[in-house]
C-alpha cells in the first residue's frame, strides 16, 4: 500500500509532548532538529496560548507540539514507576554524524542513558532531553 487518498483515513498531524517548561522543551527541539515556530508561537509572539506550542519543518509542515502540565513527573526509562510511552526516533546517516549530534544534543541539555553506538548492525545513543523525555539517535 503506498499511501490513501485524504480523508479514507485519519493523518497524524504532529507529536505532543507534556512538559513542565513548554519553552525550554520547544527550545530543545527546535535547536536539534533545525525546526521553526508556527507563526505567532515564537519567543516574544502574539501566541493567546502560553502553554501550548507548536514547531514546524522548513516546508511548514507540523512537527512537534509541546504542552505544558503543572504536575509533569518524566518517565523512568528504560521502566520503573513512569515508564516511557512513546518515545521519537531519529536518524543519521553516518557513525560520524551519529557522534556530532550526540555531542550537540548533550551541549542542548540532552543526557545520555544508553550507549550502544558499536552496535554493528544499528549504533544508536538513547538520549533525554531536559524534561526527561528518551529518543533515540541511530544510524539507518
Amino acid at each position: 500500500m503506498t499511501g490513501s487518498p485524504t480523508g479514507t483515513y485519519p493523518q497524524i498531524r504532529q507529536t505532543v509532548l507534556d512538559c513542565p517548561d513548554v519553552r525550554a522543551s520547544a527550545e530543545f527541539y527546535r535547536e536539534l532538529f533545525g525546526l521553526r515556530y508556527r507563526p505567532g508561537d515564537e519567543p516574544g509572539g502574539a501566541d493567546p496560548d502560553p502553554d501550548w506550542l507548536v514547531l514546524l519543518h522548513p516546508d511548514g509542515t507540523r512537527a512537534l507540539a509541546f504542552q505544558q502540565v503543572s504536575d509533569f513527573a518524566p518517565p523512568t526509562w528504560p521502566d520503573g514507576p513512569r515508564p516511557q510511552m512513546l518515545h521519537l526516533d531519529t536518524t543519521v546517516p553516518t557513525v560520524a554524524q551519529l557522534r556530532r549530534h550526540r555531542e550537540r544534543a548533550l551541549a542542548l541539555g540532552a543526557r545520555e542513558l544508553a550507549d550502544r553506538s558499536t552496535g554493528p548492525a544499528e549504533p544508536l545513543f538513547v538520549l533525554a532531553d531536559p524534561a526527561g523525555h528518551p529518543f533515540c539517535l541511530f544510524v539507518a
